[in-house]
């Protein structure tokens, strides 16, 4: 099998499955129990959460472990509304968001909230400016992603916090920083809520982490219950799947320098030698190092996942939250009718090679010779 749809899950090294499988079978206590086997597993949680912290750059008293990228995205919108209730109930964030963000703006709009949703240009961009001439006295919350998890484009997140620091200070900025793990630093980055999620880096699917920065006065929980995770976050602590994050983010601080070289260097390769394919264009203007995004112009892109598919070549075509729905980020793009309808996205990690791009490639071009466009 050929792998390059990390953007959507990332294979697991062997040395984190055998750190969890040492919890299961091990070091199975409940962190909450008062007896010594219990406090052991309690004292576990927060040398994992230190590690965790140390990827993210952030104070380990700020990161509450979550379940997933999407409870915590539903967690730090609702919390921020919460907090600036007397401020105003006005959201800002962008059409091009994980569904986890837009769908929860859509629950607080039907709950009295108001949402701006930003487009961006063609090539994919927001703007700082763009921002920031839609947030009101009354905005409560501005969320924006880090990257995203589609096309690639980096948001100027530190610019939009200096900006809304400056002019909207009681205003909140939340992103979901899931496809930007490890490849950026909560302190300078400036948000008061940063979503990540394990399963993107390595780690097992089942856990995430939120930081929360010190100006969340008191931040209201999504779940009530037993009060673990200093009553941020009720629920018994899921403690192998945090001591996998752990042992993933560790693996990629290792070697983070020559990773994003490798990533780097890969995508620039894939670009190149996909765009000689007749008919490939480029889709957007992003720059993570590990997503690529290219249409097949007039060739639907889930013909063209299928056909890779049975190849046993994995792409996408787009998230994999869609479920093979039309993709609302490249709506928003308003791209040509045969663009639109054969975007498809590679995405990469550690392990991938030029081998593998040279394989996708070639498959892309037997599809385009063999197959009859519909559009």
């Amino acid at each position: 099998m050929i792998y390059l749809d990390h953007a959507a899950t990332a294979p697991v090294p062997k040395a984190v499955a055998d750190t969890m499988y040492a919890v299961l079978a091990e070091q199975f206590g409940n962190p909450s129990a008062q007896y010594p086997f219990g406090m052991e597993m309690k004292k576990r949680v927060e040398d994992w959460r230190n590690t965790v912290a140390a990827a993210l750059d952030c104070p380990a008293d700020r990161l509450a472990f979550t379940s997933c990228g999407t409870e915590g995205d539903n967690w730090a919108l609702r919390a921020a509304v919460w907090q600036n209730r007397h401020l105003g109930r006005h959201i800002v964030t962008t059409a091009v968001e994980h569904s986890a963000v837009l769908e929860t703006c859509k629950q607080l709009e039907r709950e009295g909230c108001e949402v701006t949703y930003l487009t961006p240009d063609q090539d994919g961009n927001i703007t700082a400016a763009q921002v920031l001439d839609a947030v009101r006295p009354d905005t409560a919350v501005v969320s924006v992603m880090l990257v995203n998890n589609e096309l690639g484009t980096v948001y100027p997140l530190a610019d939009i916090a200096r900006s809304l620091s400056a002019s909207h200070p009681k205003t909140l900025l939340h992103t979901d920083a899931v496809q930007g793990l490890t490849a950026f630093s909560a302190r300078k980055l400036g948000a008061d809520f940063v979503t990540v999620s394990a399963h993107k880096i390595g780690g097992p699917k089942g856990v995430g982490a939120l930081y929360i920065g010190p100006r969340v006065r008191d931040p209201r929980p999504l779940l009530a219950g037993g009060g673990q995770e200093r009553s941020l976050r009720s629920g018994t602590e899921a403690t192998a799947q945090i001591a996998g994050f752990a042992k993933a983010a560790e693996l990629r601080l290792e070697h983070l320098d020559r990773n994003q070289a490798h990533l780097q260097a890969l995508r620039a390769y894939a670009r190149e030698k996909l765009l000689r394919i007749p008919d490939m264009v480029p889709v957007g203007t992003g720059t993570a190092p590990h997503i690529l995004s290219v249409s097949l112009s007039g060739w639907p892109s889930q013909n063209i996942v299928n056909d890779l598919g049975s190849q046993g070549i994995c792409i996408s075509a787009g998230s994999a939250c869609h479920q093979g729905k039309p993709s609302h980020v490249v709506a928003a793009l308003k791209l040509p009718k045969r663009t639109a309808a054969g975007v498809i996205r590679l995405s990469f990690g550690p392990e991938t090679t030029q081998a593998e791009i040279d394989a996708c490639a070639e498959a892309l071009r037997r599809h385009h010779d063999t197959r009859m466009p519909m559009l």
